[in-house]
């Protein structure tokens, strides 16, 4: 009968025991939840169980939350790591997560960080890093402020790391912040060096990107990726705190070989272009009958506002190369304000010819020339200055080739939105001045039909072909060569856009040079005409 008894109980208990074990593990999960969101709200500091406890349920919530859950969970334990009482340094290690909080006695001099999956230390090398940080003195962190390093990695499940649409290598996150410091456009940057034992395919590239809380979406934004195909670990340099990975996405279609060749194509290009502006102006001011030309004097705007834009893209690269932080913030502005100028004058060359070939009669404007200066200089003026008042740090190191963060660097706008205002200007312009150079083009083509077809006008037509190609170049319509770069028609349209527009300085030259032949043989031709009335 006791036998019997024993059995039944013994059966019970067994039955009851996976729900039990499901109580505990739910009332657990619930007092860590509990702990951490009481941790994050109280203003006191936080003790070292408390914040393995907000780790235990971030880890939790990692594993079998949403992305909003996770998001908020993360967030939390960011807070909670920042007022966790430490003296000196004290390191973490919970699960996937492993942390390093670090108070500095005095003035922050600066710090290095060694971590795997579960050690991190300060300023001594461990065995099998696999991420190693380095903080510059500028963060500013003081004796009031708790420096806190977070890495851990991504569960390995079906689910993309923040929804991303792209692998981040290794599943594996960096989180950096400053207790009471919202760390932003840093001038000495923060490295971020990881181990890579996996190997990127000849058609991927790495890309340090920083995760947006704000469009839930990475982004490269302040962020520039050191790396090379073969190179065993890779650098993120960035100027800003947050949470960091590392992208695998695919590398564009234009090979490392074909960005060497256009980089050459495009400085050659330039430095011709920048030496025959300058002899084009000193034509200009030498010669009287072109001074007195009104369409010449809006043809010189443009000469200037190009040769500023290459006197200010040819040293970019070097001064991004060098330690001035304040030349390059220089180079970087001066070069945005002439991108924009050559943009306006280029509008105003298309609104002249509209003036020219439309508004026949009738086109005389009060101050006219000053009236174009204004626009064509006051306006993008107006742009830079709003952009240096909002915020200076949108100037500085950029890749050239934004899908890129690898290429090479110069001193340009790091911001996307204010890149912006370069592509909608160019936009617009380049939509006006196409209406305009067809108009010309319909011009050329009526005018041509009337005359008939022989000999002379064959040669007429000839000249009319050179002086439309002249037209286009003063209009900048081969900027438009940038819109066909996609798919397989990038590589040749690259090389079309770095030939002409690096030229585009030395075209006007020529235009200069065939003004000014025709002034000559204008001023020969009256004076013989003179001569035989006279006889």
């Amino acid at each position: 009968m006791r036998e019997s008894l024993y059995r039944k109980k013994s059966w019970i208990f067994w039955w009851l025991m996976p729900f039990m074990s499901y109580y505990m593990l739910y009332q657990n999960c619930l007092s860590e939840q509990y702990c951490c969101q009481t941790a994050s709200n109280i203003s006191a500091t936080i003790s070292r169980n408390q914040a393995e406890c907000c780790m235990n349920y971030t880890d939790s919530v990692l594993n079998g939350g949403n992305l909003n859950d996770t998001l908020r969970a993360i967030w939390t334990l960011e807070k909670v790591l920042e007022r966790t009482e430490v003296n000196g340094s004290m390191q973490l290690y919970v699960k996937t997560f492993v942390a390093l909080l670090h108070k500095p006695s005095g003035p922050f001099g600066g710090l290095e960080i060694y971590a795997n999956d579960t050690k991190v230390t300060p300023d001594v090398p461990l065995l099998n890093s696999k991420v190693i940080v380095q903080l510059p003195r500028e963060l500013g962190a003081g004796p009031n402020n708790t420096f806190v390093f977070c890495m851990f990695k991504w569960p390995e499940t079906n689910k993309s790391v923040f929804e991303s649409p792209h692998e981040v290598y290794d599943q594996r996150l960096v989180g950096l912040s400053v207790q009471g410091k919202k760390i932003s456009g840093l001038q000495e940057r923060i490295n971020i060096t990881m181990e890579f034992t996996k190997k990127i395919d000849e058609t991927q590239k790495p890309s340090c990107q920083f995760f947006n809380y704000s469009t839930y979406t990475f982004r490269e934004d302040g962020c520039v990726t050191h790396w090379t195909h073969r190179q065993n670990n890779i650098t993120c340099s960035c100027n800003h705190l947050t949470y960091f990975g590392i992208l695998i996405i695919p590398d564009p279609s234009i090979t490392k070989k074909d960005q060497e060749i256009l980089t050459h194509i495009t400085v050659i290009g330039c430095s011709i272009s920048l030496f025959t502006l300058v002899i084009a102006i000193l034509l200009f001011i030498t010669n009287r009958k072109l001074r007195q030309d009104v369409s010449m004097k809006v043809h010189i705007n443009l000469v200037i506002a190009l040769m500023l834009l290459n006197l200010h893209f040819l040293p970019s690269q070097a001064g991004a190369a060098g330690s001035s932080s304040g030349l390059c913030l220089y180079m970087a502005l001066l070069l945005h304000y002439s991108l924009l100028a050559t943009f306006s004058w280029m509008a105003l060359e298309g609104f002249h010819l509209y003036l020219l070939l439309v508004k026949v009669f009738n086109i005389y404007v009060k101050k006219y020339l000053l009236k174009l200066g204004v626009v064509g200089w006051g306006v993008p003026a107006m742009i830079v200055s709003v952009v240096v008042i909002i915020d200076r740090t949108f100037y500085g190191l950029t890749p050239v080739d934004a899908s890129n963060s690898s290429s090479t660097a110069i001193c340009y706008i790091t911001n996307d939105k204010v890149k912006w205002t370069t592509v909608g200007l160019f936009s617009l312009v380049f939509l006006f001045n196409v209406i305009m150079f067809g108009v010309t083009v319909r011009q050329v083509f009526i005018l041509h039909h009337t005359r008939g077809f022989g000999q002379n006008n064959l040669d007429k037509f000839k000249k009319d072909i050179c002086s439309l190609a002249g037209v286009m170049t003063l209009l900048g319509i081969t900027w438009g060569l940038v819109l066909f770069s996609f798919g397989p028609l990038t590589t040749p349209a690259l090389y079309l856009f770095c030939i002409l527009n690096s030229l585009q300085g030395f075209f006007i030259f020529l235009w200069f040079v065939m003004s000014l032949r025709k002034v000559k043989t204008s001023a020969t031709k009256m004076s013989s005409e003179t001569r035989s009335t006279n006889g």
